[in-house]
C-alpha cells in the first residue's frame, strides 16, 4: 500500500472507537445489512479499486462547484488550501478502498472514529493546516450521501456485470456510505448519539 500522509488505520496509538460492535451491530441491522450485501460490496471493492482517482476527480468537481462545500477546505487566509485538498483527497481515496474491502472490526471503528474527529474538534490538524473552520457541518456530510452514492452507479458499471449485479453493488454502497455517514455523526453529539 502506498504511503498516505496522515493515514493513521494500522498506527498503534489509534484509540478505541466509543462505538460499540453492539452499536456497530444495530446500525447494520437498520440498515438492513446482510451477508449478500457485503459480498456485494467486496464485488464493488474491486470494480472501483481502479477508478478511485477517476471517481475522486468527480467528486472533487462537485465539491469545487459548491463555494458552501469547498469552505471545508480553506486554510488560514479563508481560502481553499491546494495544500489540504491534496491531502484530504488521498485518504478520501483510501477510504473508498477501506469501506469496500476491510473487515469491520474494531480497528476499522476505531478508524472510522478518527475520521470522524477529523470532521470535527481535529479538523486540519493532521494536516499541519490551520483552517478557518472549526468543522464540517454535520447536515452536508449527511446530505453528502447521495451524491456520493448517486455518482457512484456509473463506476460500478465499467466492468461488464449485469445489471442486476450493478443494482446489487449499488444498494450494498449506499448502506455502507449512510453507514459512514452515521459513524462519523458521533463525536457531534456523544451524549444524544
Amino acid at each position: 500500500m502506498n504511503e498516505i500522509a496522515g493515514y493513521t488505520y494500522d498506527a498503534a496509538d489509534l484509540g478505541p472507537s466509543p462505538v460499540t460492535r453492539a452499536d456497530l451491530d444495530n446500525l447494520l441491522a437498520t440498515l438492513l445489512w446482510s451477508e449478500d450485501d457485503a459480498r456485494a460490496l467486496a464485488k464493488a471493492g474491486s470494480v472501483l479499486q481502479e477508478q478511485v482517482e477517476d471517481i475522486l476527480d468527480l467528486w472533487y468537481d462537485f465539491v469545487g462547484s459548491h463555494a458552501h462545500l469547498l469552505v471545508s477546505f480553506n486554510g488560514p487566509d479563508g481560502a481553499p488550501s491546494g495544500e489540504y485538498l491534496a491531502a484530504v483527497r488521498k485518504r478520501f481515496g483510501q477510504w473508498i478502498n477501506d469501506l469496500c474491502l476491510r473487515p469491520w472490526d474494531d480497528r476499522w471503528l476505531a478508524y472510522q472514529n478518527e475520521i470522524a474527529l477529523r470532521h470535527t474538534d481535529s479538523m486540519g490538524t493532521t494536516d499541519g493546516i490551520t483552517s478557518d473552520q472549526s468543522h464540517i457541518p454535520l447536515r452536508y456530510m449527511i446530505a453528502f450521501i447521495w451524491p456520493i452514492t448517486a455518482t457512484i452507479r456509473g463506476f460500478l458499471g465499467n466492468q461488464g456485470h449485469s445489471a442486476e449485479e450493478v443494482d446489487a453493488m449499488h444498494t450494498a454502497w449506499f448502506k455502507a456510505v449512510t453507514l459512514s455517514a452515521a459513524l462519523w455523526a458521533q463525536p457531534y453529539d456523544p451524549r444524544r448519539w
